[in-house]
């Protein structure tokens, strides 16, 4: 059992400023003035004269170029620069912004990908109303790729944007780190700051173009370069007005990060070119929040009232799959929700191999039931643990509802959580390194997202072979919630003989307080089999010979299931005469099914 406690808010992300857009359009103004007065220099007849002068050749000539590279550089056709922002560790020269091959080429941002320009011109037809496009904004693009777009485009003026690139100290590890001072004892965490596009006030940008990296390892999602320009992509578009849509294409080999803006605001993908029209609403609210987890990105203060006007799109969602001895659990934890006061649905996914017995008692706890088929995970063995835990996947179509919070079926709800449905997918708690724990999580269902997962369960390979280590490959940009919400797997580390015996006397208390609330009818689904109550003897007996510290195996047993018995075998110490031993089998309770509750047996005589 497992729980989560804490129900805080929001807080305010740090960002530095960028550049200020009027100081952009004064520049702008200045540089045209100048250029036209070049122009008139160049035409003036009083330079004239100076052709028939006897000006030594070479000289001549270094004037000629001098003129020729000034001109060129402001008659490019209709392509705008947009300049870069203040906030920048390192500032390129203006010219190196014009050179196709620039020495400071960051080569963690280069795509070594051919476009195939096709792909992109039947994505645009999607664009209905391009034609009255005024700005598209080109990012990350070779120059040599631009009359591409000038011919795909034409009506719209190109604004060839810029971005500093990321200090080389920034890390995907600095980005998402392990631990975190969450409750501020020692340090504020703060995130690595990385820089943002400054575009002109004018043209309003209609698209976003940009094309993407993708190493060929199996770190790809995990590139800070790639990341960072989807997020300055996705700043840029969060800038727009809402009164008119924004686009936002990729050209990567590899799919962009499928939740900042999600897989449901794709409207077309053909090879490798993806189109989006976020939702700019949304959109604004997502850069608020943290670079990566090296923040919290909600506080630790809890606030208990958290009203939300599409509530009927909310639920609490959980999955029990090939096998009943988690139904329990998932009443205990419909308890309680209901008795941290929340009011939203409650939905569980089950397949065939719960009985129609075990789904009448969930849904007299309150569960909606959604009958499934099982997805195998295709790169565990037979039989094995994780064989159907791809069944998770399920989730994302769950479309009736905007958001939901996953809980492991085997959590109690300490604490209203509600406030959860205000956070972005993904929302969870760190495990280690920079993964997420995905036994409490804020997901949002899409048929596009489903379809996403469902294609690349072949060639992404999960760190622990489950469900959690492939989300992890999926959704490598999620939001650090603190860890009090998950927080009994944190409560005990090592594995030292003497601290293998682990039980938490307040846990127990909490899981019988919210057992005892629960209506009799409902308490029947959590009886031990006899196998069950053999297993905690042996335990406790195991315990007792290795002589733990921890010293819970001295405590006398008061569990009044214990002289409960629904099944054909009821004399589960005969079990222990040779348990553990290799050729040891459970012929007696195999069989064993759960009939109603009026057909369960009182031990207390014998």
């Amino acid at each position: 059992m497992r729980a989560a406690i804490t129900s805080p808010r929001p807080v305010e992300p740090r960002y530095r400023s960028s550049a200020s857009l009027e100081e952009t359009s004064k520049r702008k103004s200045q540089r045209n003035r100048d250029h036209k007065d070049l122009e008139r220099a160049v035409h003036n007849p009083t330079y004239d004269k100076y052709a028939n002068c006897k000006i030594p050749t070479l000289k001549l000539v270094l004037f000629v170029i001098i003129c020729g590279t000034y001109l060129t550089l402001f008659h490019f056709p209709s392509v705008h620069t947009a300049d870069h922002i203040a906030d920048s560790g390192s500032k390129s020269t203006f010219v190196e912004k014009w050179t196709s091959q620039s020495p400071n080429v960051d080569p963690r941002y280069v795509s070594s990908l051919v476009v195939d320009w096709d792909d992109v011109s039947v994505v645009v037809e999607k664009l209905t109303d391009r034609s009255e496009y005024q700005g598209i904004g080109i990012l990350n693009f070779h120059n040599s790729e631009l009359d591409q777009w000038r011919q795909i485009l034409p009506n719209g003026e190109l604004i060839n944007l810029h971005l500093d690139y990321a200090p080389t100290n920034v890390t995907w590890d600095s980005l998402y780190p392990e631990w975190i001072d969450e409750e501020e004892d020692f340090e504020i965490p703060v995130c690595p700051s990385l820089p943002s596009i400054n575009a002109p006030a004018k043209p309003r940008i209609d698209l976003i173009a940009v094309k993407l990296p993708c190493m060929d390892t199996k770190n790809w999602t995990r590139d800070v370069a790639r990341l960072h320009l989807q997020l300055a992509a996705t700043r840029l578009a969060s800038m727009a007005k809402s009164y008119h849509p924004l686009h936002v294409l990729y050209v990567t080999k590899c799919f962009p990060i499928p939740n900042l803006i999600t897989q449901k605001e794709l409207i077309a993908q053909k090879g490798n070119v993806w189109l989006y029209e976020p939702n700019l609403n949304i959109l604004r609210e997502k850069v608020r929040l943290p670079v990566g987890s090296c923040e919290l990105a909600v506080s630790l203060k809890a606030k208990e009232n958290f009203y939300s006007g599409r509530a009927h799109r909310e639920a609490y969602a959980t999955i029990l799959h090939s096998a009943h001895v988690y139904v329990c659990g998932a009443i205990a934890a419909a308890q309680s929700i209901r008795m941290s006061g929340s009011t939203r649905d409650l939905v569980i996914l089950v397949d065939d191999s719960i009985s129609d017995h075990h789904k009448e008692g969930l849904e007299a706890a309150g569960w909606k039931i959604h009958t499934i088929q099982r997805i195998r995970n295709p790169k565990a063995e037979k039989d094995a643990y994780n064989e159907w835990n791809y069944s998770k996947f399920r989730l994302w179509q769950l479309t009736e509802y905007d958001k939901i919070i996953f809980i492991d079926a085997d959590m109690l709800i300490l604490r209203n959580i509600d406030f959860l449905f205000e956070m972005p997918e993904i929302s969870a708690t760190g495990n280690n390194g920079t993964l997420f724990n995905s036994g409490v999580m804020v997901i949002e269902p899409s048929n596009t997202t489903f379809q996403l997962l469902m294609d690349h369960i072949y060639d992404i390979e999960s760190y622990n072979g489950g469900d959690q280590g492939y989300l992890n490959e999926i959704f490598t940009w999620w939001h650090r919630i603190p860890k009090h919400m998950n927080f009994l797997k944190h409560f005990w580390e090592g594995d030292e003989e003497e601290k293998k015996e682990f039980a938490s006397d307040v846990a127990h208390e909490t899981w019988w307080r919210v057992h005892d609330a629960m209506p009799q009818n409902l308490q029947q689904f959590c009886l031990l089999r006899s196998k069950q109550k053999a297993a905690l003897e042996w335990d406790r007996r195991q315990a007792e010979k290795g002589n733990y510290t921890d010293g819970h195996w001295k405590i006398k047993i008061k569990d009044r299931r214990l002289k409960s018995c629904f099944e054909k075998f009821c004399y589960w110490e005969s079990m222990l005469w040779h348990w553990g031993e290799t050729n040891w089998t459970d012929n007696a309770t195999t069989s064993a099914h759960v009939p109603a509750a009026s057909k369960t047996v009182n031990l207390s005589s014998l």
